[in-house]
């Protein structure tokens, strides 16, 4: 699993060299102030992507005497250092577009730019896909983060596309930077975005509802012979989803027993969560406190 998002993460540079490549020709042709804003975000996505291979690599190391937990939380540190890239990004495109407005110019030769850029997009897009799937199916923040920011990227260049078209026909030149100023307040609502989810993650924020509904599901009906499971707590970091809990067991119950019904739960969360890490306290039975799972 590692070995594959490792591999995505890489191809995931060369496509952002190449869609950058593509916009600072499109913008070197044309001298398009929202083309140079385009150009100036790929910049940005090409070191978020280096960030998030950076960040599998170390993600995917086993645990060791100094991180007895693995090493997960890396990815949600790269997905944080995107974010920031973005909203940078954002602000620099800012700049320029207040720059166009103060020297506004027609571009040049905007059929070619339009093909350059438009090539880029197509290439965003098609990457995108393959980014979001390979994120989620793998849990991956920082592949589903730099997904997200190919996708503000590709909202990016399908504006100054339609600027492209607009900027002729009206023969406005304040349109090109308004559009850019339009596509930096989009592309800095995303940053922002991404920051928050990620700081989630580092914070040990619990995982999504129908998870949490799930690991008490699994609890519940493979603990038979318990009598209960209380204070749950859940927490994910990167692609593992940590679960403790204490099993109240009848008193007379012996420690084989009991030990036989915690490997049940262990071995069911591997059939369903695979990625899952699982810590069950033993209680005897004057120890339940009547609330948390029930065990069906």
């Amino acid at each position: 699993m590692s070995r594959k998002t490792l591999w995505v993460a890489a191809a995931s540079v060369l496509v952002g060299i190449i869609v950058l490549g593509l916009k600072t020709l499109a913008w070197w042709v044309t001298g398009s102030v929202a083309l140079l804003s385009d150009a100036l975000e790929s910049i940005i996505n090409v070191a978020a992507s280096g960030a998030a291979l950076i960040a599998l690599q170390v993600s995917s190391r086993p645990a060791d005497d100094n991180h007895q937990f693995g090493h997960h939380k890396a990815e949600y540190i790269s997905a944080v250092i995107e974010g920031v890239l973005v909203v940078i990004a954002a602000l620099t495109i800012m700049r320029e577009a207040y720059n166009g407005f103060q020297n506004p110019t027609l571009p040049d030769q905007p059929l070619k730019g339009m093909l350059l850029n438009g090539a880029a997009t197509v290439i965003n897009v098609v990457w995108y896909a393959v980014l979001i799937r390979v994120g989620r199916a793998y849990r991956s923040p920082a592949l589903i983060a730099d997904a997200k920011h190919l996708m503000s990227d590709v909202v990016t260049s399908a504006a100054v596309l339609a600027g492209f078209v607009l900027v002729p026909v009206t023969g406005w030149p304040q349109l090109d930077p308004l559009l850019a100023g339009l596509v930096a307040l989009n592309v800095l609502w995303t940053g922002w975005g991404m920051m928050k989810e990620s700081v989630g993650g580092l914070m040990d924020a619990a995982p999504p509802p129908d998870v949490v509904a799930r690991i008490k599901e699994l609890v519940s009906t493979h603990a038979a012979g318990a009598i209960e499971a209380h204070d749950l707590r859940t927490r994910h970091a990167g692609r593992i989803t940590f679960v403790e809990f204490h099993l109240v067991v009848p008193g007379a119950m012996t420690v084989a027993a009991a030990h036989e019904i915690c490997d049940r739960i262990e071995s069911a969360f591997e059939q369903d969560m695979d990625d899952a890490v699982i810590t069950i306290h033993v209680e005897p039975e004057g120890e339940a406190k009547h609330r948390g799972v029930v065990v069906l």
